[in-house]
């Protein structure tokens, strides 16, 4: 009698379990933004192998996060200039290619929409790659044009650092700006990019860019553009986020807006206790940064090396849930995407540990009160509608 009661008792929460898992299972999931092309460069390890404990992601990981299609993410930072930029950046599209010509059963890269659902027909990893940081063309037009050819399908216009031809939100939120040799907003041949990008049919992508760069692309673009790793100024300010104008631009232009996961750009009071966190550790993380004046690379290796205390002081997943419907609320269920940035941060929300966790999201906006349809668009289905509709159609 106990056991049968203990079973109704708990049938609801198997049900619900189930629900969300199949949801999520039958769902197109796409991430617009991860960074572990980066992380096996530099801490030279594969990611078709056992990457637990080292990055955020590994091919056996996505798997089971339900995960179909990855946008990874070719960067490098300012330091890379030119001459060393571009190659970098093909260095990375290289190390991707060496991955699936490894695993060709088990991933494929996208190029194309018909790629794509290709990629979900044969239950292979769709791979897709995204320029952060239009530095890395060299302001030259024909490296835009080399990295389509291999396969880029979206570029961040900036980085945090600017280009002569485009300014980063990091560089115009600065006291100093603009500095020497330094525009704000895109110039005439930023403009020429963005115009090359549409015909091309690479996603122009405005996370990172300044807000006059911010207005100028996007008045300049004439397809559908995606901001592929921010969130709400609004509810969180920091010069990351968009602020509720530019979230409508991107819906009235048909964009989509794929939210962040770091705690940083999800919670407004995480700042303070990672200041916490970084005046306790200060003598140690000066010191890394004497090494490497990139505090991302400093900031990794203190988040690893006290784990605990970094988990401690990580949001609840609900103020991420937060931004999803502060931005479906101001543009309609349309507009609204995720790209976890995973691999690129050092602190995410609870529960999200990894790519694996991505069933937990579909749980949480089920919980919230969406519909399967509109769980759908938000996990891939959205993406997909702005990139079959900047996919240029070949004349037979």
């Amino acid at each position: 009698m106990i056991k049968k009661l203990i079973c109704c008792l708990l049938l609801p929460f198997s049900l619900h379990a189930q629900r969300y898992q199949k949801l999520h299972n039958n769902a197109i999931v796409i991430d617009t933004h991860n960074d572990v092309l980066t992380q096996a460069i530099e801490k030279h390890v594969r990611f078709d192998a056992d990457m637990k404990g080292y990055a955020h992601s590994d091919l056996s990981r996505m798997k089971q996060g339900g995960i179909d299609v990855q946008v990874f993410s070719v960067w490098c930072d300012g330091s890379f200039g030119t001459g060393k930029a571009f190659a970098r950046a093909n260095r990375e599209i290289d190390t991707l290619y060496a991955w699936v010509e490894r695993n060709p059963a088990a991933m494929m890269i996208v190029k194309t929409p018909k790629d794509l659902e290709q990629a979900v027909k044969e239950k292979r990893l769709g791979c897709m790659m995204g320029v952060e940081g239009g530095h890395m063309i060299e302001n030259k037009l024909s490296n835009l044009d080399s990295l389509f050819k291999r396969g880029v399908r979206y570029m961040t216009l900036t980085w945090n650092n600017s280009t002569p031809w485009a300014s980063s939100a990091m560089d115009e939120s600065a006291a100093t700006f603009p500095g020497p040799g330094v525009r704000k907003g895109l110039s005439d041949f930023g403009k020429q990019v963005v115009k090359r990008m549409n015909e091309l049919g690479m996603i122009v992508d405005l996370s990172h860019v300044g807000e006059q760069t911010f207005w100028d692309a996007i008045r300049a673009s004439t397809k559908p553009v995606i901001a592929s790793h921010s969130c709400s100024y609004t509810l969180c300010p920091v010069f990351r986020n968009l602020k509720d104008e530019q979230i409508k631009a991107i819906g009235e232009n048909g964009g989509v807006i794929h939210l962040n996961f770091f705690s940083g750009f999800v919670d407004s009071a995480f700042q303070k206790r990672d200041d916490a966190f970084k005046e306790k550790h200060k003598t140690e993380r000066d010191t890394l940064l004497t090494m490497s004046p990139e505090p991302y690379f400093a900031d990794s290796y203190l988040a690893e090396k006290y784990a605990d205390e970094v988990n401690a002081i990580r949001p609840p997943l609900s103020l991420l849930i937060d931004h999803v419907d502060y931005m479906v609320k101001l543009i309609g269920i349309d507009h609204v995407g995720l790209g976890s940035d995973f691999d690129g941060i050092t602190s995410a929300p609870q529960q999200l540990d990894d790519v694996t966790s991505y069933p937990l999201i579909t749980k949480a906006l089920l919980e919230r009160g969406y519909s399967g349809r509109d769980i759908r668009k938000i996990l891939g289905g959205n993406f997909l509608r702005v990139f079959r509709a900047n996919t240029v159609r070949k004349e037979r």
